[in-house]
């Protein structure tokens, strides 16, 4: 199957042609605005199916709204014609088209060429009327405030924001890719149609903001936002696409001392909280217990012993572990416990706990898992 992507150089289309690529049953052919008219004649001489994703949205002068928008469509239906081809046809055009601004008029000028298209030689139509569109990359600074935020917030510049309480309704760029994807797929039919709205999210610019500066301190406050939300998870990978490549990594805080080190890794008031620990030779760590609280313990490096006493109990229960066999040992409320080095080299275990530390609460309390010796 051939398959013609117009604009392929912009937002949507590097994300349509980054996922069509690896499909073995798809050859992907790529138009814009610096390919040549015979080159795009060409492509339209074999495409199976056209997504035109080409367009304009913000000219330097009005008039190039109709013509980069409505023109251009017409064009690509007037050359099809000629050839006598009919190809199935996606258009990605805008909730503005219900509006009556030049912008709108341009985008409904599209969708209206691609009716009579289809109206003339019955071929499969379909009009995406999308809305704000986010994800990577997304121009910043131009006419996405969502790539503005990101940019900025990840480079520590400043944001405008002239009314906070502002409401967007905002769609993840993957899943407008999902559905075309699906276009693909679909089994044929002929004429004219308006696709289904794709989910969105509103979100005041405020509230986008305050989301997009938490992705920020994360690396100091290693609080993770709430990721059951789609819209939480795709906003944290746009937001990511952002960051200089160089600075994706990032420096732990780390807590030394005469057993080994400690740092926290990540929070969440979802799920609590992950820290990791090196532990010397023949050093012992816990001898506590929580009333509430429990834990995993995973040893990923070296050789542990895991002790566990009930409070009101003498018997102690062991868990000899080691960093090959990938053991999970959890830890019940109301049980003392403990971890120890019983290898020759250092031990690194990794720790889960069901509640972010509060100094102010620890619900630890100190207690020797085995009795003092005598």
């Amino acid at each position: 199957m051939k398959v013609l992507v117009t604009g392929a150089a912009g937002f949507l289309g590097k994300n349509l042609v980054a996922a069509l690529r690896p499909r073995k049953d798809v050859e992907v052919l790529e138009a814009d605005v610096a390919t040549a008219a015979d080159a795009l004649e060409a492509a339209l001489g074999v495409a199976d199916v056209v997504f035109h994703l080409a367009g304009v949205n913000r000219p330097e002068n009005v008039a190039e709204f109709a013509t980069g928008n409505a023109g251009v469509t017409e064009a690509v239906c007037a050359a099809l014609e000629r050839k006598g081809r009919r190809p199935k046809i996606v258009l990605s055009s805008s909730i503005q088209a219900e509006r009556d601004n030049p912008y709108g008029q341009s985008k409904r000028g599209a969708e209206e060429a691609l009716e009579h298209f289809s109206a003339r030689t019955g071929a499969e139509c379909v009009v995406h009327r999308l809305k704000n569109l986010f994800g990577k990359w997304c121009r910043p600074n131009y006419n996405s405030v969502t790539a503005t935020f990101c940019h900025n917030i990840a480079h520590d510049l400043p944001i405008q924001i002239s009314d906070p309480g502002a409401v967007v309704d905002l769609t993840y760029v993957d899943d407008v890719v999902a559905a075309f994807l699906s276009e693909l797929d679909a089994p044929p039919r002929s004429g004219f149609r308006f696709a289904e709205p794709l989910v969105s999210h509103q979100v005041t610019l405020g509230e986008l903001a305050e989301t997009i500066r938490g992705f920020r301190a994360h690396r100091t406050t290693l609080r993770l936002p709430d990721f059951s939300s789609p819209f939480v998870r795709a906003l944290y990978a746009t937001y990511l696409s952002y960051v200089e490549p160089g600075e994706h990594g990032y420096q732990l805080d780390i807590k030394a001392d005469t057993r080994g080190s400690l740092a926290e890794f990540l929070k969440s008031p979802c799920f609590g909280q992950i820290f990791i620990s090196r532990t010397k030779p023949g050093i012992t760590r816990g001898n506590h217990y929580h009333h509430t609280k429990t834990e995993k313990f995973l040893v990923v490096q070296g050789e542990g012993l895991i002790r566990l006493r009930q409070i009101d109990g003498p018997a102690v229960i062991e868990f000899r572990v080691r960093g090959e066999d990938y053991r999970v040992v959890d830890i019940p409320p109301g049980y003392t416990h403990s971890i120890e080095n019983v290898g020759a080299g250092e031990m690194v275990t990794l720790f889960w706990s069901s509640e972010v530390f509060d100094p102010s609460r620890t619900d630890t309390i100190f207690d020797p898992v085995l009795p003092p010796a005598r």
